[in-house]
């Protein structure tokens, strides 16, 4: 199985699991949030209208969500009046806290939700740049600062592609999908947990993606009692759960372990 991930002399093995620096992941936050702003730019007034894959959910209440995420990223970073675990409890719900954003959206015209995205997200990135790669920072379990940087380049792809998708365009595959992928690897044990699945006794994973620009993504030890192999978009898609398995052509898990990831993946709280 690991041999269909070889092909050929130019592929180059990239280990998920090596760390970056932070202003590398800011970098790469910056450009995918870029990228998703002059997606929105480029729309008209009745396609912030269009229904997305998340039922009720139209455009613009796509991005007042990401831009309700990003105010309560950066309170939860700097210690402001909205930070995610206390504002959370306030609500009756985690359905009606993330609604909330939406609510409050939908009294804003399109440019000002756009405006409050992209200000917000820049606050947060300005918040975030000043800390230790390594403080924690209170989201949800607790994550490291780098970490969030990371969770919220995935939140902007995934909610992107329902974005896009309601816009008719194709799902930006690149290699900023590498801090996915790393998301989606180690948040394993939350989203087991999350299942109500306990793993497998004596088994370890490793997983190797096909990645954009034709390298592999490996994480894992070598000698592995289960592998992962696929495509890094589908396994990404799989993580943020804009795509079903049965859907996934190229992700086959060898192992009990493996199966058991593969049909529980979840990137986010």
């Amino acid at each position: 199985m690991q041999q269909l991930l070889r092909r050929g002399p130019h592929r180059e093995r990239r280990r998920l699991d090596s760390l970056r620096s932070m202003d590398e992941i800011l970098a790469e936050l910056a450009a995918e949030q870029a990228e998703l702003e002059a997606l929105l730019q480029g729309l008209s007034l009745d396609q912030w209208s269009l229904p997305t894959p998340a039922a009720g959910w139209d455009v613009r209440d796509q991005v007042a969500h990401l831009a309700d995420t990003e105010e309560l990223a950066h309170d939860t970073a700097t210690g402001g009046p909205r930070q995610l675990n206390t504002e959370a409890l306030t609500f009756t719900s985690p359905e009606a806290f993330t609604e909330s954003g939406c609510i409050k959206g939908r009294t804003m015209d399109p440019g000002a939700v756009l405006e409050w995205w992209v200000s917000g997200a820049a606050k947060t990135r300005e918040a975030l740049a000043r800390k230790d790669p390594k403080e924690r920072v209170p989201w949800g379990l607790g994550m490291s600062a780098r970490t969030l940087v990371t969770a919220r380049l995935m939140e902007t792809w995934a909610h992107g592609l329902d974005i896009r998708a309601a816009a008719g365009e194709p799902p930006n595959i690149t290699p900023r999908l590498r801090n996915v992928a790393w998301l989606v690897t180690n948040a394993l044990p939350h989203a087991l947990t999350v299942a109500q699945k306990t793993p497998p006794d004596g088994r370890t994973l490793r997983v190797e993606l096909s990645a954009p620009g034709g390298d592999t993504w490996t994480v894992g030890p070598n000698d592995a009692t289960d592998v992962i192999t696929g495509d890094a978009a589908e396994f990404c898609m799989l993580g943020v759960q804009r795509l079903k398995r049965a859907d996934a052509a190229t992700l086959k898990a060898d192992g009990p372990l493996a199966d058991l990831a593969l049909d529980n993946l979840r990137a986010f709280l």
